[in-house]
């Protein structure tokens, strides 16, 4: 089984919908369950207990997990001084403690496992101190430093820890965002255009690929980053 949360639109749906047509067994994770091609689970990512009854749930059933797929997320483009503080804390409590509750929760699952894969996702953001991203660009900067941490711990375990850091991509999260400054973004990227959906997918089955034994720690950019 693999988990992947975000599960219910743009990169997460996406991701799940590949690796069913792939013949995997997944298990999608949303706020708001929906009707899919795949399992989904109601949950919320801020809610680590709610998360790891679902664990326990997983662990009981006998099912063996073999990679966890973080792609939960929300973005605010606030510059920092004019920043909502209700607003700050939302992307803290989503973007960065989401991603730890879920690896704290599922990891156990692939240790039971013998090893397995776990995908966190960043952004671009994270890499070019962006303006007008200061605080969403920091909370995915957290989940890489978490990351690259988590990776050396789990690695005695058989378990591998990436992040995958997108450019722009036609997505919800960029709404809000001005041709001007996705253009700006765009050149900043070694291969300087605009990705798609598809593209962050082949990585995520790349770094899910046991042939990808050698890869933990490290923050893939799409695109790469000047």
């Amino acid at each position: 089984m693999i988990i992947v949360t975000g599960a219910s639109r743009g990169i997460g749906l996406a991701i799940s919908n590949r690796l069913v047509e792939s013949g995997e067994e997944v298990l999608g994770i949303s706020r708001n369950s929906v009707s899919t091609k795949f399992d989904s689970k109601p949950v919320d990512v801020t809610d680590f207990k709610s998360i790891k009854n679902l664990s326990d749930e997983i662990r009981l059933s006998g099912k063996n997990v073999t990679a966890v797929i973080n792609v939960a997320g929300i973005a605010s483009m606030n510059l920092a001084l004019m920043a909502n503080p209700l607003t700050s804390v939302n992307l803290v409590n989503v973007n960065f403690l989401g991603t730890v509750y879920s690896c704290q929760a599922f990891a156990p699952l692939l240790v039971r496992n013998g090893g397995g894969s776990i995908i966190n996702f960043s952004t671009i953001a994270a890499s070019l101190n962006l303006e007008g991203e200061s605080i969403y660009a920091a909370t995915k900067a957290a989940v890489e430093n978490y990351s690259k941490t988590f990776a050396k711990e789990l690695s005695k375990f058989g378990v591998r820890v990436n992040c995958i850091a997108p450019g722009p991509i036609q997505t919800d999260l960029l709404r809000g965002v001005t041709e001007d400054q996705i253009n700006r973004i765009v050149r900043a990227q070694i291969i300087a255009k605009k990705f798609e959906k598809d593209d962050v997918v082949d990585l995520v089955e790349i770094l899910m690929n046991p042939k990808a034994k050698s890869l933990t720690g490290q923050v893939f950019h799409v695109g790469g980053v000047r």
